[in-house]
């Protein structure tokens, strides 16, 4: 079955324990290192170029990168920057941002999602313009990392349709006030996935790779046991049988979770899974039974 797998660091304690985990990465199966962009989280772009110094062919990126909080030409100086650094292994993930507290942290307005959306559309381009440029240039890399759009409102996703290399679908909802977020059901899910197919049509792209990230991993024996706890720890939201459909949650032995993916690249498409970095060494077990 061919399907990628990403781990998303966000715990820096120093340069040899990050090295390490994720040589321990690249070892356990994982395709793809990726780094979140939060303002109490380690700077995604000299995080990738030391993960990359550790490993020899596993590829990092950022996840996702919040472009409001950047000039959108010297964020593209960034990447292509990292690209070069990174022996052209850097997968560069693109987003909206939207927790209301981090702009307030950055000093950095808090638009309409309308004003946000644009600020992405805004880097997009100046991206793909500062990467046309740069290869022209002496030894420069001749393939454009590649470029992964993830939300899940309806612009965001038509964007990534039309434009990126992998739709990475957020498996939540956001709050329009940046106040939280909450998780999508598989039938939300559905609507977000038809959404997408239905632009993919109207541009005549041939289909492109689809990610979700996976807020919740746990492996365990007793599958109905640990989604009655987590069902408690939601408060009651969501029913122990709600939780066990939710598509940013996989709970189970590493069979029953293997099997989950199966039948959720059948769904909804996905191919590429990216989980929490609590879950590096468990969710292994589950990418050896799948590889």
């Amino acid at each position: 079955m061919n399907m990628r797998f990403g781990v998303s660091f966000w715990k820096l304690e120093d340069r040899a324990s990050w090295m390490e985990k994720s040589r321990r990465a690249e070892d356990l199966g994982y395709h793809v290192i990726t780094v979140p962009d939060h303002i109490d989280m380690p700077s995604p772009f000299p995080a990738c170029v030391l993960a990359a110094e550790a490993t020899r062919n596993v590829r990092v990126g950022t996840f996702v990168s919040n472009t409001s909080f950047y000039s959108p030409a010297l964020f593209a100086r960034d990447v292509v920057t990292t690209a070069q650094l990174t022996g052209g292994r850097l997968e560069v993930g693109l987003g909206a941002g939207w927790k209301k507290k981090e702009f307030d942290q950055a000093g950095i307005p808090f638009g309409a999602a309308g004003k946000r959306v644009d600020r992405l559309v805004e880097t997009l381009d100046e991206v793909k313009r500062a990467w046309s440029a740069a290869r022209t240039r002496p030894g420069a890399a001749s393939d454009r990392p590649p470029l992964m759009i993830g939300g899940n409102g309806d612009r965001v996703l038509r964007l990534a349709a039309r434009h990126a290399d992998i739709v990475s679908f957020a498996g939540t909802g956001f709050d329009p006030q940046g106040r939280g977020m909450q998780f999508l059901t598989d039938r939300q899910m559905d609507d977000r996935v038809a959404l997408v197919d239905a632009e993919l049509r109207a541009s005549d792209r041939d289909t492109v790779h689809r990610n979700i990230i996976v807020l919740r991993t746990q492996v365990t024996d007793d599958r109905a046991a640990a989604r009655e706890d987590y069902s408690r720890f939601l408060r009651g939201t969501l029913s122990p049988e709600q939780v066990g459909e939710l598509p940013a949650v996989l709970i189970g032995s590493p069979e029953q979770i293997a099997e989950q993916l199966i039948a959720r690249r059948e769904r909804f498409g996905f191919d590429y899974v990216t989980v929490q970095e609590s879950a590096l060494d468990t969710f292994a077990k589950v990418i050896a039974l799948l590889r």
